[in-house]
């Protein structure tokens, strides 16, 4: 899967042209079966907001490869790890707020090193711009001016 995932055991490995994991393409009947789940309790799933599938235009729900995924993975909490449906709901929040700060930052991380390459070729092209007859004084080297005393005449 996209992502650098491993397919998932018993999901279609390969998308039609121009479709990815998050293209809603399964019918209810086909997602309750990919998922091991009753397609009642897919329904009731979608009113909980714990996953919430695309729909066509006349209504119908249509499950992508990523919600197939996350069915198997709220049954998974549910039944192996003890977790009630308000609480399975939180992890999905929390970690879709995780993704969410996750590509935020690498935003921010990508904004920072563009504005260092343009400070650093900012800085290039000041230096590009010295004068060369200029000599550059250390400094620790001492600079007297003298000056002659005006003599009264």
């Amino acid at each position: 899967m996209a992502g650098g995932r491993t397919p998932d055991p018993g999901m279609p490995i390969g998308f039609p042209p121009g479709a990815n994991e998050d293209t809603p393409m399964f019918v209810i009947s086909v997602a309750a079966q990919l998922s091991g789940l009753h397609a009642q309790t897919l329904r009731s799933y979608d009113r909980l907001g714990l996953v919430s599938p695309g729909r066509t235009p006349a209504g119908g729900r249509r499950y992508s490869p990523r919600d197939i995924a996350l069915l198997r993975e709220v049954q998974r909490l549910s039944q192996e790890e003890g977790v009630n449906l308000a609480g399975i709901k939180r992890i999905i929040d929390l970690e879709n707020q995780v993704d969410a700060l996750r590509a935020k930052v690498q935003e921010l991380a990508e904004e920072l090193a563009a504005a260092h390459a343009a400070a650093e070729q900012a800085a290039a092209q000041v230096h590009a711009s010295y004068r060369r007859d200029l000599v550059p004084v250390r400094q620790e080297t001492a600079l007297v001016v003298w000056k002659p005393q005006n003599r009264k005449r």
